[in-house]
């Protein structure tokens, strides 16, 4: 067995060792320098410094107000919830209605639908 030195070194590379890669890789500098550009390099490997594209890449990585959920009028109420559901669901019908159209080629199969809903 190894004496307390050993698990003084041990602990202490337990709990630094987390705290310098925190550090290390969640600096904005580094952040800014080795990961936005990744999205923006040729077929060659190289980076670009084209600004449009750039920002086309922090436009997938962090998108906009609109292209987010809180903007998408998530229904709030109990009714709306209800109307929602009932459209989702008129939806996966219309699909599966299609599907089975497709895979028998027969025409009347959207007629379950309307008998569905």
């Amino acid at each position: 067995m190894a004496g307390p030195n050993l698990e003084v070194f041990k602990f202490a590379v337990y709990v630094f060792f987390p705290v310098l890669v925190f550090l290390h890789y969640g600096d904005p500098e580094w952040y800014q320098t080795n990961v936005i550009p990744v999205g923006t390099s040729n077929q060659l490997g190289r980076v670009s410094c084209n600004h449009r594209n750039v920002f086309q890449y922090k436009e997938r990585i962090f998108p906009s107000e609109e292209r987010t959920a809180r903007n998408n009028n998530i229904p709030t109420n109990h009714a709306s919830v209800r109307q929602e559901l009932e459209r989702i669901k008129a939806e996966k019908a219309a699909r599966r209605a299609q599907r089975e159209q497709e895979a028998t080629g027969n025409p009347d199969a959207s007629e379950g639908i309307k008998r569905l809903v």
